[in-house]
């Protein structure tokens, strides 16, 4: 098996999956599992993004939320102890289902441990390329396809703040992309405001 072809094998098997998410998103005419469809603007947004970003953080942006359902947030306490708790057992269960799927097509320790650092997050992503690249990727997606609807479930002053967090984990780069990313008249409004309390 070629790296090419061993590579294109882990990404349907992760694909395969997310197939089995029971939750399911309406896009473009068709019902898709929540995570699959995610998986699959993560790699996109990647692509646009860091045209030629190296094979272990393609991986992990394809696996980002891979089997994300098993652990349901109402297992944890419906508080912020409880959110960072369930936050923490996601990261370890997505890197070991990353790890067995990748281990079981032959990739090295080595590859297989930046895939799963850079699901863990190991290191403050302003200090390591790779993470913040990740990290740009997730917010220009959540900005893209879910802070709509988001927006829908919260107050002003709180969207106000929760983009401020967002922000800050973005590169001038990221935040330069999502400027050219439509939204409502809302949002725009409150992105703006996020952004001059940020300065």
């Amino acid at each position: 098996m070629t790296n090419e072809e061993r590579f294109t094998k882990v990404i349907a098997m992760f694909d395969d999956y997310n197939q089995k998410d029971p939750h399911l998103e309406s896009w473009q005419g068709q019902q898709i599992p929540k995570e699959l469809l995610y998986a699959q603007r993560m790699s996109e947004r990647l692509k646009s993004y860091l045209p030629d970003a190296p094979e272990y953080l393609v991986l992990a942006a394809r696996c980002q939320h891979i089997g994300r359902w098993e652990i349901p947030r109402n297992t944890y306490a419906m508080d912020r102890k409880g959110y960072l708790q369930w936050r923490n057992q996601l990261k370890v269960h997505h890197s070991n289902i990353a790890d067995r799927i990748m281990r079981s097509y032959g990739y090295d320790d080595e590859t297989i441990q930046k895939v799963k650092s850079l699901l863990a997050k190991e290191q403050l992503f302003h200090h390591r390329p790779d993470i913040q690249a990740l990290e740009d990727v997730i917010c220009l997606v959540f900005i893209e396809f879910y802070l709509e609807e988001f927006a829908t479930k919260h107050d002003d002053v709180k969207l106000v703040e929760i983009l401020r967090k967002t922000l800050r984990k973005m590169s001038a780069k990221a935040i330069e992309a999502a400027g050219k990313i439509p939204v409502s008249e809302r949002v725009a409004a409150l992105i703006g405001q996020a952004v001059a309390n940020s300065l």
